[in-house]
């Protein structure tokens, strides 16, 4: 059985809140108040930290960039294709501790 489930969002960029109309299913429902009422935080609270989080990641994530430090290392070292990194790291431990 479904039914209408309505959450009022707190909307951070124009600081009011909004009505929003989810339909879900009742045992997601009945699950995610329980869960909430163990959390000690309201559904509408959960459910809009949810989002929030969700949103905020793909900001962040497309804000990264590489610093110019970084960026200037970048292609220094050119290495053949087949070589073995572990293999040579390897060989450098050893004559490290011989």
């Amino acid at each position: 059985m479904r039914r209408i489930f309505i959450v009022s969002l707190h909307v951070n960029i124009i600081d009011m809140e909004t009505k929003l109309t989810l339909r879900l299913n009742d045992s997601v429902i009945q699950r995610a108040k329980i869960y909430a009422k163990s959390q000690k935080i309201s559904l509408s609270k959960m459910i809009e930290s949810y989002l929030d989080s969700l949103t905020r990641k793909k900001e962040t994530d497309s804000k990264i960039s590489i610093t110019p430090l970084v960026e200037s290392l970048s292609g220094v070292i050119d290495l053949p294709s087949d070589f073995d990194y572990k293999k040579e790291y390897g060989y450098y431990l050893t004559e490290k501790y011989k």
